[in-house]
């Protein structure tokens, strides 16, 4: 392959992204309004460097810069690669929307459903961190980490997408995939997290083994908190679970609420223990409040 032939792929797969920019999600449009809400006054800050250590080669992407083809590895193949080391990749936040059935609920038409609310936090904060210099990725995507701003048109359209369902997951099936994440990355887990509470520990673990540093956000829909149903009540499962009919809701609703106590404090005994943190957010209230927070945090890790 001759250095001329690099310009050439990379314009072509800028044009594609600028295609895909005219097609811009409303999810994008909302996530920038949101982040524009939380940047007020707050600042990123930007990272620099290279490092040393080589950790892969992947695919050239719109936005990269031409000093990082490596001209060798693209003479072996039809397509430009870039070089990545260890330093450049563990400056990343990898971040997790949970793809499961349960997350399409909602309890009442004014709100969002859990998956949509989640959406629009993930984007959001993708969009702070690359406004402050911070290269951002979601977890099973297949999209590289990038600190360019042409990659958030493509997780948006990954985030509503015909891959939405699992985006980001391995099976749709509410608990965080483990992936091989270079040491020392940043990972932010988001779903109702109502799973099994050990295979959610077991991939907590997995990553916080690695060095990565991560925060757990449990997104949960108001009626999942109160239980503010009455009489007689059929509750159909979203996951495959047989539908269950319960002739005076008024009396589980204690049982009910003990055991998501139980979850909530499983949930932040293991986020702890990993050096994690851990918070839940509600459907009814601002999506700018968890999403400050979260920049905070991660703002405070970078420094």
């Amino acid at each position: 392959m001759s250095r001329s032939t690099a310009p050439a792929a990379a314009l072509r797969a800028q044009h594609r992204a600028e295609t895909l920019a005219l097609r811009l999600p409303p999810l994008l449009v909302a996530a920038e309004r949101v982040a524009a809400t939380v940047a007020q006054g707050v600042h990123g800050r930007r990272r620099v460097g290279t490092g040393e250590s080589f950790w892969q080669f992947r695919r050239y992407q719109p936005g990269d810069s031409a000093q990082m083809i490596d001209w060798r590895q693209s003479a072996k193949n039809r397509h430009v690669f870039v070089r990545e080391n260890e330093w450049e990749a563990a400056q990343s936040v990898w971040i997790w929307r949970d793809g499961s059935a349960s997350m399409d609920w909602r309890s009442d038409r004014v709100l969002p459903t859990k998956r949509e609310r989640a959406d629009l936090l993930a984007l959001a904060l993708a969009v702070l961190l690359v406004r402050g210099g911070e290269r951002v990725a979601l977890l099973g995507s297949g999209v590289a980490p990038s600190a360019a701003r042409s990659i958030l048109p493509r997780l948006a359209l990954h985030l509503t997408g015909p891959a939405a369902a699992t985006a980001g997951g391995s099976a749709g099936d509410g608990v965080p995939p483990v992936e091989a994440l270079p040491r020392h990355a940043r990972i932010v887990l988001m779903g109702d997290l109502l799973g099994p509470l050990e295979r959610v520990q077991a991939a907590v673990a997995a990553y916080a083994n690695r060095g990565l540093r991560g925060h757990l956000v449990q997104v949960l829909d108001p009626a999942e908190e109160t239980l503010p149903f009455g009489g007689r009540v059929e509750f159909t499962g979203l996951e495959g679970e047989e539908e269950l009919l319960v002739p005076r809701v008024e009396g589980i609703r204690d049982a009910y609420l003990e055991r998501l106590a139980a979850q909530k404090a499983g949930l932040s005994d293991l986020a702890r223990t990993a050096g994690w943190s851990y918070s839940v957010h509600r459907t009814d209230r601002p999506a700018q409040v968890p999403l400050l927070s979260l920049w905070g945090a991660l703002a405070r890790e970078a420094v």
